[in-house]
């Protein structure tokens, strides 16, 4: 299933949610929604799913408007973050419950609901479980349920709403991969909202960046954080130092800190440099030193965060094979390896 959103807008009162957004999503896609609390994500989502309708635009769904179409009539499965199980059904009834209530010659026979519903609990690694109710599993049990039940219809599109944010971190890093995996043996166009950028860059095939309404940027993961279309982006997806400073005949100052920065108008400008893009570099052009405050091994990579000779804050990451050689309170070389820059 493509959907295709052409310049739609939705609005709460004077606060513009959506403000003229465009997106195209390719069919088997695994799009994520990123953004802050307030950037448009949700209400893109629910405008999808038919639970919210624009003010303008439109939403195609393989080249049919579906703009004004209920959210029943639409085909999608909607995962929920509170999962929004029924207590008092078991987990096969829970399973099956979109498939029981359909009317008429849609609704399948007992033996293939029940055929259905054993699919989808092998699917979700959930087998033998079925008897089972919401209150003895656990929270990525019960969010694997959901997701489940919002297969079990046979969605055109897939649409989840913050599905892990219930979970604490362990549970969630787990269920990450289900999600890739049951999306990849699906092939079902799958669409979530985070506010997480580490989920969103670990999942999905491509990301849309929301804020206020308008989307800053869509790519591959690897595009939106090592190729940011604006100051927004980089400051938003990834770690970063952010420097304000100007920009003068092709070079940009920030106290002791001096970069190249081709292409940037003259004038104040932001410089954003990755942890990981500071390196340790001998005195000399390109050099500043780097008074070092603490150090916190993370796994193969230290993190160092120090300040400069002007009192700038600044925060590198190196590999931790062979060990640094320095500790709080050593001074430092270190140079940019890479920089974003931007206009003020």
């Amino acid at each position: 299933m493509t959907i295709s959103i052409q310049s739609v807008a939705k609005s709460f009162g004077r606060f513009p949610a959506l403000n003229g957004v465009s997106l195209e999503i390719a069919d088997g896609e695994l799009l994520a929604l990123l953004g802050p609390s307030g950037s448009g994500k949700t209400t893109l989502l629910r405008a999808i799913a038919g639970l919210e309708f624009p003010e303008s635009g439109q939403i195609l769904f393989d080249g049919q408007d579906m703009t004004q179409v209920s959210a029943a009539d639409r085909r999608v499965g909607f995962v929920f973050q509170q999962y929004a199980l029924f207590r008092h059904m078991s987990v096969a009834r829970n399973i099956a419950f979109g498939l029981e209530v359909r009317k008429g010659a849609d609704r399948p026979s007992k033996a293939a609901i029940q055929a259905r519903v054993e699919e989808l609990l092998k699917l979700v690694e959930l087998d033998g479980l079925g008897g089972r109710y919401p209150s003895q599993l656990s929270g990525g049990q019960r969010q694997r349920v959901a997701l489940a039940r919002a297969l079990a219809v046979d969605p055109s599109v897939l649409l989840l709403d913050e599905p892990f944010g219930a979970l604490d971190a362990t549970v969630r890093k787990s269920l990450r991969k289900e999600l890739r995996r049951i999306h990849d043996a699906t092939g079902v166009t799958t669409i979530f909202v985070t506010h997480d950028q580490e989920e969103a860059l670990e999942l999905a095939d491509r990301v849309a960046i929301l804020n206020l309404g308008v989307i800053q940027q869509v790519g591959t993961p690897s595009e939106v954080h090592d190729a940011p279309a604006n100051a927004f982006v980089c400051g938003f997806v990834g770690e970063a130092n952010r420097l304000e400073g100007e920009v003068r005949g092709g070079r940009f100052r920030s106290g002791d800190i001096e970069l190249a920065s081709p292409g940037v108008a003259d004038g104040a400008a932001t410089a954003f440099i990755r942890p990981h893009e500071l390196t340790r570099a001998a005195a000399g052009a390109g050099a500043f030193a780097l008074t070092v405050e603490r150090i916190t091994p993370q796994g193969p990579v230290l993190h160092v965060e120090g300040r400069t000779a002007d009192g700038r804050r600044l925060e590198a990451a190196f590999a931790r094979a062979g060990g640094l050689g320095f500790q709080p309170g050593d001074q430092v070389q270190v140079a940019v390896e890479r920089a974003h820059i931007f206009s003020a």
